[in-house]
């Protein structure tokens, strides 16, 4: 009888041994982090801790929490964003805050009649594939994929005019303004955020 409890205990424990590289195999799926099938359009977003602002960062953030009447802990992650997708595309962070504000005014809910949508007015029917890629169209409304989506579209539109105004009136669709009053309206707005930034320095 010693020895057929023996025989089950070892049976027992030899199946045990099979089982656990099988359910650490299912553990790591199951905890696979999200993004990680994403297209590579645009690098999937980082959604650890957030990340401290600069003192130059903070300055700005305070600046557009009082000019848009928002509350700082709501712009912040949109300078954080800003600086993120920057990094990313080559682009002035400055830049990207001054088209949020143009075309927006901060609002992440902000909606167009033509359909555009969230700080930097994407029109989800022409930019499926770098909004799937950031998680579906509902990204839109994101903060932070708005801004990423936003600024690979303005990346690609640079390059393809060859310049910085061009790419601007192509991102606006006013190709035709010979005046480009869009363009220059980004970079009044680009100027005024650098000189809240110069404000920051040296203290």
């Amino acid at each position: 009888m010693a020895s057929y409890r023996s025989s089950i205990t070892f049976a027992a424990a030899v199946l045990a041994a099979l089982a656990a590289p099988v359910y650490l195999l299912a553990s790591e799926k199951r905890s696979e982090p999200p993004g990680t099938c994403f297209p590579r359009t645009i690098d999937p977003i980082d959604v650890a801790a957030p990340e401290p602002l600069t003192p130059a960062e903070r300055l700005l953030a305070e600046h557009l929490a009082r000019r848009y009447m928002i509350a700082g802990d709501t712009v912040e992650p949109m300078v954080v964003a800003a600086r993120r997708a920057a990094q990313q595309v080559g682009l002035d962070p400055l830049l990207l805050l001054a088209v949020v504000a143009v075309e927006s005014s901060f609002n992440p809910v902000a909606e167009s009649v033509m359909g555009a949508k969230g700080l930097m007015q994407i029109i989800p029917r022409f930019h499926r594939a770098r909004l799937d890629s950031l998680g579906g169209e509902d990204a839109v409304f994101d903060p932070e994929s708005n801004i990423m989506a936003g600024a690979h579209s303005l990346q690609e539109y640079v390059r393809r005019t060859g310049t910085l105004e061009a790419g601007l009136q192509f991102y606006n669709g006013a190709m035709r303004d010979e005046s480009a009053q869009y363009a220059r309206k980004v970079m009044a707005e680009r100027a005024r955020l650098a000189r809240v930034v110069s404000g920051s320095r040296g203290g």
